[in-house]
């Protein structure tokens, strides 16, 4: 339902969030988006690694070498 951006999509996106924030707010909210994105990976990133090293550590995989 939802496939990739194209580039009308995303220059609507951006005269709504203009419209909507104003010119002088814009690059705050990008910076502030970019941030939340960026933390968000890491998040995820660490929840990857520490489901790694669970699954690693579990008997079931020790029987099975």
């Amino acid at each position: 339902m939802f496939g990739r951006l194209g580039p009308f999509e995303l220059i609507l996106i951006l005269c709504i969030a203009l419209i909507v924030f104003g010119p002088s707010k814009l690059p705050q909210v990008g910076r502030s988006l970019g941030q939340a994105i960026q933390e968000f990976k890491k998040g995820t990133a660490d929840v990857k690694k520490e489901l790694n090293s669970l699954t690693e550590d579990t008997p079931e995989n020790d029987k099975n070498a």
